[in-house]
């Protein structure tokens, strides 16, 4: 088993052309990039954010749901790159990605929520 080989494949069909790999394993890296910003920014917002007035929950309300997403994209990640590479040495058409949907939704969710906790804050 080479390293570009998805765990679980068996050695099954051909190896594919070395671009290809690369391409996918960037592609993978770029993810577990975002993953770590996310568990990253949700730690700042928890530890260095100074709490909001009259909301205590604030920071975590905000920087928990960062730390776990950013766990669930590091996962999603390395799933996805396994899928691709099995599809590129079997000669499939590669699935689509739902980590873009995933991403923008969450960050739609993040801004709203945050627009809330300042909103809440502001009020009291």
């Amino acid at each position: 088993m080479t390293d570009s080989q998805p765990p679980g494949s068996g050695g099954d069909g051909t190896e594919p052309d070395p671009r290809f790999t690369f391409a996918n394993e960037r592609t993978f890296l770029a993810w577990s990039r975002t993953a770590l910003a996310l568990v990253v920014a949700g730690l700042g917002v928890v530890q260095l954010l100074p709490p909001f007035p009259g909301v205590p929950w604030g920071r975590h309300v905000l920087g928990v749901p960062l730390i776990v997403f950013g766990a669930v994209v590091a996962v999603a990640a390395y799933r996805e790159w396994v899928r691709s590479q099995r599809a590129m040495r079997l000669g499939l058409p590669l699935a689509r990605s739902v980590m873009p949907l995933l991403l923008a939704a969450v960050i739609a969710t993040m801004a709203v929520i945050s627009a809330v906790v300042i909103l809440a804050s502001a009020l009291r």
